[in-house]
């Protein structure tokens, strides 16, 4: 039976698939849980990270402005569910204390890694590139150096050290809404030069569903079979592009080696909150909780650019599903 490695979560949201469903990935049936106009300042929260913090939960949350700027915004949860979002953004300071404030910064993934927070978004360097932070307390966040060029996006760090290394998923594009993109993984000793870059994934599978470009998702769960890593992948209709959601196994020493990879969508936009809304037909993964003592995944979601949304999984589940 396939385990995840880590720490038991007793307190993430649950709730069973429903009867007569089949499906390994299912939908929270009170979806989505962060509407419209969630603050004063703010139109739609969506591709946000959350994450364990204290006796709770703390967030990183892409919110665009009334002016039509993303910038990032904290949270608190008690159940992962309900969000007192700030209607502030991040004050973000330089290593020195001074201001380093953002022109933009959207769809954020947090990771704990070593003895603080880091988050990683899509930055304006200028344009779209990958920037980093790090945070102790979700009160002070700090801006480092960004690790990669422009333009790139789905910047994603792994929770621990591969060997000797830091390790960062990203997907190198252009500065527009990027018709093409793979999944590509650079190296570090430091968190701030990086390098020794390698292909992971290209987008296409063996579907139309992820055939004009993938990108990573959340922060990858180690399991005792690997890295499993959900992603989102983009097909190109006639009427604009449709995100959906896949997975793939990673090995857990060489990230760079797919083991296993969804030839399927798990999830597709269906219901009205994914089809219809700022951007339609969107369904975007940007973190997770994992209970490691039940196996149990909660998955975030951004849905249609506008609403923020949660699914779930059992991890032995989808490795079989995987594995099929």
């Amino acid at each position: 039976m396939s385990t995840i490695v880590g720490d038991a979560l007793p307190n993430i949201p649950w709730h069973d698939r429903p009867a007569g469903s089949s499906d390994v990935l299912w939908r929270y049936e009170h979806n989505p849980i962060i509407g419209w106009n969630p603050t004063a300042r703010t139109a739609r929260v969506f591709n946000s990270a959350v994450i364990p913090f204290g006796d709770g939960f703390a967030g990183v949350f892409r919110a665009d402005h009334k002016n039509g700027r993303p910038k990032l915004h904290v949270g608190f949860s008690d159940d992962a569910l309900a969000w007192r979002l700030e209607d502030e953004d991040i004050a973000w300071v330089d290593e020195a204390g001074g201001p380093a404030p953002t022109s933009y910064a959207y769809d954020p993934r947090v990771v704990k890694l070593d003895d603080a927070y880091y988050i990683i978004w899509c930055d304006d360097f200028p344009g779209p590139s990958i920037g980093l932070g790090r945070t102790t307390d979700f009160r002070r966040f700090v801006r480092l150096e960004h690790p990669l060029m422009p333009f790139n996006r789905n910047g994603v760090l792994f929770p621990r050290k591969i060997g000797e290394h830091y390790v960062l998923l990203s997907r190198p594009s252009d500065s527009g809404h990027t018709p093409f993109g793979d999944i590509v993984l650079s190296h570090s000793p430091d968190l701030t030069f990086w390098g020794k870059h390698r292909l992971v994934m290209r987008s296409g599978g063996e579907g139309w569903w992820e055939g004009v470009k993938i990108g990573a998702g959340p922060i990858p769960i180690e399991t005792t079979e690997g890295w499993l890593l959900f992603y989102h992948g983009v097909s190109g209709p006639c009427n604009g592009f449709v995100y959906s959601i896949g997975a793939a196994l990673l090995d857990r020493d060489n990230p760079t080696r797919v083991i296993y990879r969804t030839p399927n969508y798990l999830l597709t936009p269906e219901k009205p909150y994914e089809t219809v809304g700022f951007v339609p037909n969107v369904t975007f993964p940007c973190a997770t909780l994992q209970d490691a003592a039940t196996g149990r995944i909660a998955i975030y979601y951004g849905a249609a650019d506008t609403y923020t949304a949660v699914a779930f999984c059992q991890v032995d589940e989808l490795l079989d599903h995987l594995r099929a």
